[in-house]
């Protein structure tokens, strides 16, 4: 059954919220589509709606996959033994590539909805870094599931949305802003994540850190908040980091 189809804007938003309030991700969607694709751009509500549903449905996936990959490789090893057979081993892969067939095919609808409608009509500014961000990460997801021949492809596209919308965001935003800093958080992923590359994320981790602490004190107590939030993520994620680095540093 087709979402209900609605004509006005204020339809479209009242049936966005309820989707998402129902957890009705796909649906949201179809109404956010619905408003792009009438109207052209989104506000800051719709947006973030967008975002929200996009997240959902990818992040469910995403879990979805790591379990059936990691039972894949459970089954492989135990192969020979009693109760497991390679016809087992070749279920359950068949399952994960349909999973990534979906995952895929939700990443790559997102990047054509940017590419086709939204960055097109970005503002400059905060507009423009939250639309490369959102493209950095759905390239980086593929990136980070994709077969070997497809992985590098994937990697250089997130990498070159990321730079963009970092270039943008150092000139356009202040450091706490929450939008530059939560870019900063999914750059610095991507180097930790696709690129195998600890000193690269917190290079770049650290540099934002440092520098949105030392502007704090000049921030909205609005932004505060959302930026403490980024921050407190981004300062586990370098404990973390730092200690792979030091523990590869003494082997």
């Amino acid at each position: 059954m087709s979402p209900v189809r609605v004509t006005s804007r204020d339809e479209y938003l009242l049936l966005a919220k309820v989707a998402e309030e129902a957890e009705r991700y796909e649906d949201l969607v179809f109404q956010i589509k619905g408003l792009t694709q009438t109207y052209g751009s989104l506000t800051i509500e719709e947006r973030n709606l967008l975002s929200v549903a996009y997240k959902n449905i990818t992040n469910n996936l995403r879990s979805s996959w790591r379990v059936v990959d990691s039972l894949e490789k459970l089954e492989s090893s135990r192969v020979g033994e009693a109760g497991h057979s390679k016809h087992q081993v070749v279920l359950i892969r068949r399952q994960r590539s349909r999973i990534e067939r979906e995952l895929a095919d939700v990443c790559k609808d997102i990047v054509r909805l940017l590419d086709d409608c939204l960055l097109t009509t970005a503002e400059p500014g905060e507009e423009t870094v939250f639309y490369y961000k959102m493209k950095g990460d759905y390239y980086r997801y593929l990136a980070e599931f994709a077969q070997q021949h497809d992985r590098s492809r994937f990697s250089d596209l997130s990498l070159g949305a990321y730079k963009i919308s970092y270039k943008h965001a150092l000139a356009m935003l202040d450091p706490t802003h929450p939008t530059r800093l939560g870019l900063a958080l999914n750059f610095a992923v991507y180097y930790h994540d696709v690129r195998k590359s600890p000193e690269r994320a917190c290079h770049l981790g650290k540099h934002a850190f440092d520098e949105a602490v030392a502007r704090l004190d000049e921030s909205s107590s609005q932004i505060m908040r959302d930026s403490m939030m980024i921050l407190q993520l981004l300062r586990d994620d370098l404990v973390i980091w730092s200690g792979e680095m030091h523990k590869d540093g003494k082997q």
